[in-house]
């Protein structure tokens, strides 16, 4: 299955800030929409970073409450691991893997198109599966 399909499913609305927010905004931001990644983007809505849960906890563990007195700038990834629309859910799954991150923006011609998170692509594996399963009972017990 395509990444196309898997935002036509689940929505391809994206929650994006700015490198200049501040970082208890990104906080606020994370739980206001049960997400685990905001999309940073300049401007002109191009993809500059990431910010995810674990980048705040794990500043959070190192530098104490003071961690939240920054930007969104200081604590994000700027080299973001993104895929294209065509990409599988196979070729997603592999990528989280190898990388160890949990969410991937999807770019179109430079424009950010949508999300996934580790959640999607494995609720899709799961329901490809499933499919798979249903396929074999049923030819094996002679209903195919």
């Amino acid at each position: 299955m395509l990444i196309h399909h898997v935002l036509q499913r689940k929505g391809a609305e994206v929650v994006t800030t700015t490198a200049d927010a501040p970082l208890t905004g990104a906080l606020s931001t994370l739980a206001e929409h049960n997400i685990g990644a905001i999309v940073v983007a300049d401007d002109q809505g191009a993809v500059v970073g990431i910010i995810s849960e674990r980048d705040l906890v794990r500043a959070l563990a190192a530098n104490g409450p003071a961690a939240l007195d920054g930007t969104v700038g200081d604590l994000m990834t700027a080299s973001v691991t993104s895929c294209g629309p065509r990409a599988t859910v196979d070729d997603v799954m592999a990528l989280m893997t190898e990388r160890r991150i949990r969410h991937v923006p999807v770019i179109d011609d430079g424009e950010l198109t949508g999300i996934v998170s580790i959640g999607d692509v494995v609720k899709t594996r799961i329901g490809e599966l499933e499919t798979e399963r249903e396929t074999l009972h049923d030819y094996l017990s002679g209903r195919a």
